[in-house]
């Protein structure tokens, strides 16, 4: 007979974002005609910048004849891409990162969750408490039930230590997201080193999910784990463009796998991971897009960096506002100023928290206990929205709460 993959049966059966997505349609359902103010799941709001624009467009134009028609490209992305990304993302910062161990696809959540197919089923992995959900139900779907939980907590500015792991069964595989998501803080250059030491001196691994470095704008905190000394021989950064470009609806990211970045055979035989990556992604996917990758590309154009980067400080204007909306209320805060995200301490259960806001304001927002356990007491509030709705939505929030 046919067996199902038990390990399903380990995980949550609902994702979080489908279990906000069914109490708010019960919600519209019980309230015809309610105003809901989407503050939830980070989905961007703004549309595509004008160079972005313009080049998909001219891409569609290359596909209608066949001197410029593009049907399947290289799995590891085009060229043109890649070279952009190397140069502006990390040469042009001081990094030493080649086009060639750059690798586009879809998008980073893909990438986080795909990657540890790379790895043996005796892994042991750590992840941050709160925590993005794909880091764990990833592994638990392959039969990885050895996770260390990492805590994160105000008391260490959400960002967890090597001095936090334990003496014995230390984790093979360490996942970090910088600025973070959910609580939206960030890591200094010397946190993250002492992870990079931490690493190369226990040949384990550091999987960095840098998919919201663009909103960074304090001067100093890093930008690429590659920033570390030491980091290309322990690191695997993941990159997006779903919140650098407006890309959460047209899909794209890239991952970075240095040359020379190793795990390890039983017998203790060095295989390098690029090449493993390269054939994982040849095997199962054949490429974003050309118009995509295009509209990428044009991401780097002078004017894409001045669109981009608008619409990035629009967003933390609408947490700025909203941050000092909340700490006028009373409430403790953290995040929105390196990252759309609010990490709001509601001292209290958030799920109720969350029901409260959405049946007597029309509020969506995100429970932390939806992030794990020590996001239990918070809630987690998105900047992306119109100016308009943010305003309101301060409105409200001061006649509810």
């Amino acid at each position: 007979m046919l067996h199902v993959n038990e390990n399903y049966a380990k995980i949550k059966p609902t994702y979080l974002f489908a279990e906000i997505a069914h109490r708010v349609s019960a919600h519209l359902e019980a309230n015809p005609g309610a105003k809901v103010i989407r503050l939830g799941i980070g989905d961007v709001t703004e549309p595509l910048c004008p160079a972005v624009i313009e080049a998909m467009h001219k891409a569609v134009d290359d596909e209608a004849g066949r001197s410029n028609f593009h049907g399947y490209g290289p799995e590891q992305g085009y060229a043109f891409l890649r070279e952009k990304i190397a140069k502006f993302d990390f040469q042009d910062r001081g990094i030493d990162i080649a086009a060639d161990e750059i690798l586009v696809s879809d998008g980073a959540k893909c990438d986080c969750g795909n990657i540890q197919e790379l790895f043996g089923p005796d892994v042991k992995i750590a992840v941050g408490d709160p925590v993005y959900p794909v880091y764990v139900d990833t592994n638990v779907m392959a039969g990885r039930g050895d996770i260390t939980l990492l805590s994160c907590t105000a008391e260490n500015g959400f960002v967890p230590s090597p001095s936090d792991l334990p003496d014995e069964g230390q984790p093979d595989v360490v996942y970090l997201c910088y600025p973070n998501n959910p609580t939206g803080a960030v890591a200094t250059k010397p946190q993250l080193q002492a992870w990079v030491d931490w690493a190369n001196s226990r040949k384990a691994l550091i999987l960095f999910d840098a998919a919201y470095e663009a909103f960074i704008r304090t001067p100093g905190i890093p930008h690429s784990i590659y920033e570390c000394d030491g980091a290309r021989t322990c690191a695997i950064e993941f990159r997006s463009y779903s919140k650098t470009a407006g890309f959460t609806g047209v899909r794209c990211g890239y991952t970075v796998v240095p040359k020379g970045l190793c795990a390890y055979t039983a017998d203790g035989t060095p295989v390098e991971l690029r090449p493993m990556w390269t054939r994982r992604q040849t095997t199962k996917f054949n490429g974003a897009s050309y118009i995509t990758q295009r509209g990428a590309e044009a991401i780097y154009s002078p004017e894409g960096q001045a669109q981009t980067k608008a619409t990035i400080d629009f967003y933390l204007g609408n947490a700025k506002l909203m941050r000092e909306a909340l700490q006028g209320l009373g409430y403790t805060v953290t995040g929105g100023a390196d990252s759309p995200y609010l990490w709001v301490d509601v001292k209290g259960d958030s799920w109720a928290f969350f029901d409260r806001l959405l049946k007597e304001a029309n509020i969506v927002t995100t429970p932390g206990a939806g992030f794990g356990r020590a996001g239990e007491g918070f809630i987690r509030i998105s900047a992306f929205n119109s100016r308009e709705n943010v305003i309101e939505a301060i409105e409200r929030l001061k006649g509810v709460l």
